[in-house]
């Protein structure tokens, strides 16, 4: 039976990545690194900052990568408070809030961003859960944020739906064995349907999301 959803956030609660790209080249620019769709997509989504900085400036020290990382986040959050939640997000938290449906987040951003993020949505008082780069000693694609979260739900992994845009996310969902949904903001359907994505959706209005939800909350 269903007892919780458990979202990421960038691209999953929010289409935020064009945004993230913007600040990774206000940053990142000024190095010489390009930063274009591609390299967003390919060495960017849905990775730690820990492993994008290192990936990015080998050459760098890892006392340099995080004030590069601290100084990418400052400038994310200057930039993004005019998001919006992606379509359909609210009225599903709504449902599952008149279920007594737990509600968690499972995101590799800082804290800070979860914050800031939430706060601009809205939703700073909708999760029960959250779990952050800084709650674990592993990000995604490590399953252990996603069975951190299961864990402080008490639940199991067969009692929770996940959302997620990204492979590396769908990798992490996937490996605590939960069903999972692949939303559809950055990725093609094919990626993350060849990480394990049960379902890939445009967006949490999709029939195919809602057929799932129904059926679980009835067993």
């Amino acid at each position: 039976m269903l007892k919780a959803l458990i979202f990421d956030m960038d691209g999953t609660l929010v289409h935020s990545d064009p945004l993230h790209l913007r600040a990774f080249v206000e940053v990142l620019g000024p190095k010489g690194v390009v930063i274009d769709d591609e390299v967003y997509r390919s060495r960017i989504i849905g990775r730690t900052n820990e492993v994008i900085f290192g990936g990015l400036l080998p050459d760098h020290s890892v006392e340099e990568h995080r004030d590069l990382a601290d100084e990418k986040e400052a400038a994310f959050r200057r930039i993004s408070s005019e998001l919006s939640p992606l379509d359909g997000l609210l009225g599903l938290l709504a449902w599952a809030q008149k279920r007594d449906l737990k509600i968690a987040l499972v995101t590799n951003a800082p804290i800070l961003n979860a914050k800031h993020m939430l706060e601009v949505l809205g939703l700073s008082d909708a999760f029960s859960v959250i779990v952050t780069s800084q709650d674990v000693a592993r990000g995604k694609p490590d399953p252990l944020p996603y069975l951190t979260a299961l864990e402080r739900l008490s639940i199991t992994a067969d009692e929770a739906i996940a959302f997620e845009d990204s492979p590396s996310g769908m990798k992490a969902a996937k490996g605590a064995g939960i069903y999972s949904f692949g939303i559809l903001t950055g990725v093609p359907a094919e990626e993350l349907k060849a990480v394990g994505a049960d379902r890939t959706i445009e967006d949490f209005s999709a029939r195919a999301l809602w057929d799932v939800l129904e059926e679980r909350v009835a067993a």
